[in-house]
This record gives C-alpha cells, structure tokens and sequence, in this order.
C-alpha cells in the first residue's frame, strides 16, 4: 500500500471512498428506520392487545414492547459503538507511510457519510489515479 504523494492519499480506503461512503449511508438509514420500525411495530401489538382487553395479552404485549424498544436502542447505537472502535483502533497505530490517515478515511466515510471529509478523500483518490 503506498503513502501519500503530494499530499493525496492513494491507499486502500482513499481509492474506495465511495464504497465506504454507501455502507456509511446504509448504516444511518438503518440506525434510524430500524429502532422506528420496532418500536411502531411493538406499540401496534400492544394496541391490539388493549383493544382485546385480556390482561394476559396487555403483559405479554407490554414485555414485546420493552424487548424492542432495548434492541432498537441497541442497534441505533452501533455505529456510534463501530465508529468507537475504529478510533481506537487507529491510535494503536503509529505508521508514519500515510496508513493512519488512510484508515481515518474509511473510519470518516462509515461514521459520518454526509461530511466533506469522505467526499474530498475520493476526489483527491481519483486525482491522483487519474495522474
């Protein structure tokens, strides 16, 4: 994997930005529609059940909700948790060719897809590709 050569970085991440980008934008959408659809889809049972007046259902229902509601909290915040790690994991790294700020291309695209940051990466990629 080669380094940066004046100034644009041409490593594996930079070169696939725009990949890392899509899989950053579908971790959002899922992050946000995900936890939206459990949680609808527990208070539509719970609905139901209060509708069919049955204490057993309600409670039935009610632990259904609270399930959901811990797993749509749990996957809104694996990004964040996968964004994280990614941090760490480049600090353990102390490589002076251009790797660190290559991952922190693929770490920028996947976190926060919507930046300038992951947009610059790929054009100064396909710039240096290009020459």
């Amino acid at each position: 994997m080669k380094g940066t050569e004046l100034g644009k970085a041409t490593g594996f991440c930079a070169k696939s930005a725009n990949i890392w980008q899509v899989v950053g934008w579908i971790l959002t959408i899922f992050k946000i529609v995900i936890p939206i659809i459990l949680i609808v889809l527990g208070m539509i049972d719970l609905g139901k059940a209060v509708v069919a007046s049955k204490d057993d259902e309600i409670k039935k229902s009610m632990k259904s909700l609270m399930f959901r509601a811990i797993a749509a909290v749990a996957i809104f915040f694996v990004p964040t948790i996968v964004g994280l790690i990614m941090g760490i994991v480049s600090g353990f790294n102390n490589d002076t060719n251009g790797v660190e700020k290559d991952f922190n291309i693929c770490r920028a695209c996947l976190v926060n897809p919507s930046k300038g940051k992951c947009a610059s990466a790929a054009t100064s990629a396909n710039n240096a590709d290009a020459q």
